[in-house]
């Protein structure tokens, strides 16, 4: 089945203790249609500035991703500037100019509309509920955020999360939203304001998936090769809805395998800076690494 991913498209400059790159391809949309890309056909929008170099929307046209709901705006591409330090957890922003995004007023046209999974990523929750308000009859809708819209745009938030079925945060984001440093108490509030599932991103620590009748452990990947975290969440977020396009399966079983899933893009992901592993990515590595966790996380 078909995806949709409705974010930012960024070009990045990034710092860890590994190096520095400058001016890269980012976005919270373009980590996650690449990584659902893998799975399922994968439909992208948000606005892209003049400065957008032609080399990036060729790398998006290799993983067959449909750019029609891709709209270029005069001006410049949003710019994200930061950094890590060893605790690769936590992002430090050193600069956002917001350029095109700040122009951006999404129209789908009638066949985005009819798009059965539908992940919203990090994006205004006011563009998020205009996007939901156009959709017709998808079979799963999940929305990630972050903790400016959180404290800036918390009502219109509020209503985006009435209208969808997984809610996607981090640890920092649930306990701010819902106002309480206990992980599932939160998770249960998210639920009750909605949301049919929360999950919590926990980093190099796993994720959590939480639904009125059940919760679920996801580990993470021991991994060795860690250079830039950067649209992790993301990578995550667009294995998940991808995987579950594919299969086309909304049962138990299946969410919990799409989130194992998830953490295999997001492990990929993280051992380079911006796109640059997820380029060299093959199918086998993915089926290897998926056959690891099943592994580690058995007893």
């Amino acid at each position: 089945m078909q995806v949709l991913v409705v974010g930012t498209i960024a070009l990045d400059t990034v710092e860890t203790p590994f190096g520095k790159k400058e001016g890269i391809l980012g976005g919270s949309a373009v980590h996650a249609s690449i990584s659902s890309s893998f799975f399922s056909n994968t439909s992208i929008v948000g606005p892209v500035g003049e400065d957008f170099p032609a080399e990036h929307l060729d790398f998006l046209k290799t993983r067959n991703i449909n750019l029609s709901g891709l709209e270029n705006i005069k001006g410049k591409t949003f710019r994200w500037s930061g950094y890590y330090e060893f605790d690769m957890n936590q992002a430090h922003t050193r600069d956002t100019q917001l350029n095109v995004l700040l122009e951006f007023n999404p129209v789908l046209d009638a066949n985005l509309k009819k798009t059965p999974f539908v992940f919203l990523a990090n994006l205004d929750p006011e563009i998020q509920l205009k996007i939901l308000n156009q959709l017709e009859c998808p079979k799963l809708t999940a929305v990630d955020t972050m903790d400016f819209w959180i404290k800036s745009k918390r009502d219109v938030l509020h209503e985006v999360i009435k209208k969808v079925d997984f809610v996607l945060m981090n640890e920092g984001e649930i306990r701010m939203f819902m106002e309480t440093p206990n992980i599932p108490l939160a998770a249960r509030r998210l639920i009750k304001l909605g949301a049919k599932a929360v999950i919590v991103k926990q980093g190099e620590h796993g994720a959590l998936l939480f639904t009125d009748d059940y919760h679920f452990s996801a580990p993470s990947y021991p991994q060795e090769i860690f250079r830039d975290p950067t649209g992790a969440g993301d990578s995550f977020a667009g294995g998940f809805i991808g995987y579950l396009a594919k299969t086309g399966d909304l049962s138990e079983g299946n969410i919990r395998r799409s989130v194992i899933i998830g953490s295999v893009m997001a492990s990929f992901n993280i051992e380079d800076f911006s796109l640059d592993r997820m380029r060299r990515l093959k199918v086998h590595e993915i089926i290897e690494r998926f056959d690891e966790f099943k592994k580690f996380s058995d007893f």
